[in-house]
């Protein structure tokens, strides 16, 4: 089932312009958003063709089974939510049936998890592309002699200092494990190749240093310590850098560059707008999904504000939302079994219509 058939079929029970343009936050080189509800035809509900949601391949234009829009309005799902508390002059069309889906119906103390959980994800999804930003990792990854020191003096010096001053090479080097000393091994030269030590490293990919044996009666010229936890968590770092980098939206990395801040100022705003809304609900009890404060967002998104003065009152307006909950009259959770009434009538009178029959 595509868009094109829910249009066809008449199978549209609500539709509307979401997104940046809803909230009144939209520039000139806004997408346009759609979304929508729809009803199955009656013969695919009571077979195997039930479809929950149907969108378009960029997922600008998304719409849902009323059985799937009813679930997602029950889990206090803000987008979902968003879409009952739609401008009027942002609404495409309204059967008159979805007048009985009132907010008020769905509304409970939950909207502090969902509103101003969704709202810490992306704090903390900033702090991470923040990160990212700030302390890039280069594209030629380090092996395991850049996590080796050595024993020297009072302290310890990298490996390749040490080679340095001893005027050997990696290969050079033998190293045998010492007892009850975790990733701490004896260290031995060869500069002459007469005793066949294998080196510390042989393969770029190795995980671990070589060892070696070592004639008996042979002493140590040093000993070496293999940060091995730092290794383990470079290459993770490594991991996570790099596959952000390949999957990151190149467009809105450049604006995140543009604007010299070091963060996604788009995600930003919507983390504040989020909050706001959460704060808002557990108030009044309402949904207000024009934004008042237009322009105080708008200069969020511009990159007008430090990235630490964001991040602290993030954490100020996270803290009003945990005092408005507190105090919030909202239920704890609906009348379930009202809801499910509800959602029968619906779906009947929709077919006794002739919508999806």
């Amino acid at each position: 089932m595509t868009i094109t058939d829910l249009k066809a079929q008449n199978l549209i029970l609500f539709e509307c312009i979401s997104g940046s343009k809803a909230y009144g936050l939209d520039l000139p080189h806004s997408d346009t958003d759609i979304k929508g509800v729809f009803i199955i035809p009656e013969d695919h509900l009571y077979g195997s063709r039930y479809v929950a949601q149907v969108a378009n391949a960029t997922n600008d234009e998304v719409y849902y089974e009323l059985g799937r829009f009813v679930e997602l309005l029950k889990k206090n799902n803000p987008t979902i939510l968003e879409i009952l508390g739609t401008p009027p002059d942002k609404v495409l069309h309204r059967d008159a049936l979805m007048d009985q889906l009132q907010a008020s119906l769905f509304l409970t103390r939950k909207c502090k998890d969902t509103f101003g959980g969704f709202a810490f994800t992306q704090i903390k999804k900033a702090r991470g592309l923040n990160k990212k930003i700030v302390n890039p990792v280069d594209q030629q990854k380090k092996n395991i002699l850049a996590f080796c020191y050595v024993l020297h003096g009072q302290g310890s010096i990298p490996l390749h200092k040490w080679l340095e001053i001893q005027g050997v090479q990696q290969e050079d080097c033998g190293l045998v494990n010492i007892p009850h000393m975790k990733d701490i091994y004896g260290l031995y030269t060869d500069p002459d190749h007469t005793r066949g030590y294998k080196g510390v490293l042989r393969k770029e990919n190795a995980t671990a240093p070589l060892l070696s044996s070592i004639p008996k009666g042979e002493l140590p010229v040093g000993h070496l310590y293999f940060n091995k936890d730092g290794y383990t968590k470079y290459c993770k770092d490594y991991r996570d850098y790099w596959h952000w980098v390949e999957q990151r939206n190149d467009a809105r990395y450049a604006q995140t560059i543009a604007h010299g801040k070091n963060y996604d100022a788009k995600n930003m705003m919507h983390t504040f707008r989020l909050l706001d809304m959460a704060q808002e609900i557990l108030d009044s009890g309402e949904i207000i999904v024009q934004r008042p404060n237009r322009e105080e967002l708008l200069s969020i998104r511009k990159g007008e504000w430090e990235y630490d003065q964001l991040i602290a009152q993030a954490q100020a307006k996270m803290a009003q939302v945990e005092k408005a909950y507190e105090n919030s009259a909202l239920p704890d959770q609906i009348d379930e079994d009202y809801i499910e009434d509800l959602l029968v009538r619906i779906r009947r009178a929709c077919y006794e219509k002739g919508i999806g029959r």
